[in-house]
């Protein structure tokens, strides 16, 4: 990372923990340096942001999230932030003829990052996630010794309101749960269905 993505990456840093707090809620698992997928709901494009921000110094330079292409490379500013500052992956939200979305995620896991993720595909707008997608069961099957690790974050929907362009200081907290491991013969919808469970069981931690 050179000196202008530094720079950038502690202005964010100091930003988002001034508007939101950035807490970290560890229930069930410590902070840890070992490879893991954080999957969490999704409310806002600031998720990434304030996840990557509650994380602890050691375990953000070795975790990437996972960033919506079509969105994050909109602008040169994007593109640079989420490539130089969060060494984001980028993936697409619309399949294109045989590539397979997950590729990129397959190959941030072989060259042993940390990735977070969003299941449900896109934004939520209830109070509950949307059913999950395939592509953690995809993952956990592909790669059964990297810990799955859940998260609720709280409350980073109402930083910047529908509508509105500036930030609003609001508490925000990133709650992680206790890992969770793939069956040895457990389907996928029932797989899919315990993982967006554990992750609405932070909601109230």
């Amino acid at each position: 990372m050179n000196w202008r993505a530094q720079a950038m990456g502690m202005f964010l840093l100091g930003l988002v923990r001034a508007l939101t707090g950035a807490q970290a809620r560890w229930h069930g698992c410590p902070p840890k340096a070992e490879q893991r997928i954080y999957f969490a709901n999704h409310q806002s494009h600031a998720d990434l942001v304030l996840i990557w921000a509650a994380l602890p110094t050691e375990l953000r330079s070795i975790t990437r999230p996972i960033a919506a292409r079509d969105y994050w490379t909109a602008s040169t500013f994007k593109r640079w932030i989420t490539t130089a500052v969060f060494n984001a992956v980028y993936v697409e939200r619309e399949r294109k003829g045989d590539e397979d979305p997950l590729q990129p995620l397959i190959d941030a896991l072989d060259s042993g990052d940390s990735l977070i993720i969003f299941p449900e595909g896109t934004r939520g707008h209830g109070e509950e996630p949307q059913p999950f997608k395939s592509g953690l069961y995809n993952l956990a099957r592909r790669f059964p010794d990297v810990v799955l690790v859940p998260a609720w974050i709280h409350n980073v929907q109402r930083v910047i309101p529908k509508g509105e362009v500036i930030p609003v200081p609001v508490l925000c907290s990133v709650t992680f749960g206790e890992p969770l491991k793939l069956g040895a013969y457990e389907d996928r919808a029932d797989f899919l269905r315990r993982a967006r469970d554990a992750v609405i069981t932070l909601r109230d931690v």
